[in-house]
């Protein structure tokens, strides 16, 4: 799968509103076990976390999850999980961002949108070439493309740099994508 071995899906801990949106979690799960993918997630029991790990453990899949101190004495661990346990939310990052290829972002709140919106950040800036994706659900992000667009018109995001972020409504176009991806030659500067 092009270099692919690790993808990191960020998500909410929170299942959300909607019942669609777990399911969508656990068709990204499998998703990721039937592509031969190891899972990279942020360790959580609860929410589209746990939903995505449970499915990807359930067909076998290595799942490997990174979680801060803090959060780990509220949360029960995932069973199965190869779990990290780290000092707090910038190691985190860090730590999920060593051991993905690609990233993809499944809904859920600031956290999430912060997660994702840093990896994006980094490949435009060109610390790293890893494929960045949105799996849009129900257009759960339309309200956050369209507030790229409007940076790029407006003069603070160029063009060829907002198309590196990958968007898809379907599990199995976001793995095309992302087999698909090649970053930009644009400078940042």
């Amino acid at each position: 799968m092009n270099g692919l071995r690790r993808v990191a899906v960020f998500s909410g801990s929170s299942g959300g509103n909607r019942p669609i949106y777990m399911q969508w979690a656990e068709k990204l799960g499998y998703a990721v076990a039937e592509r031969g993918l190891a899972l990279v997630y942020g360790g959580s029991s609860v929410g589209l976390m746990g939903q995505v790990a449970r499915a990807a453990l359930s067909r076998s899949a290595e799942v490997i999850g990174v979680i801060p101190e803090a959060i780990h004495r509220h949360v029960a661990p995932q069973p199965g999980v190869r779990l990290e346990v780290v000092a707090d939310m910038h190691v985190r990052k860090a730590r999920m961002y060593a051991l993905a290829d690609a990233f993809i972002a499944l809904p859920g709140g600031i956290g999430t949108w912060e997660e994702i919106l840093e990896v994006f950040t980094w490949l435009q800036l060109g610390y790293h070439q890893k494929p960045v994706a949105l799996l849009n659900i129900c257009g759960f992000y339309d309200p956050l493309l369209a507030m790229l667009d409007h940076a790029v018109s407006e003069g603070f995001l160029k063009e060829a740099h907002r198309r590196q972020l990958l968007v898809s409504q379907s599990c199995n176009e976001v793995f095309s994508l992302l087999e698909d991806f090649r970053p930009s030659e644009v400078q940042k500067w």
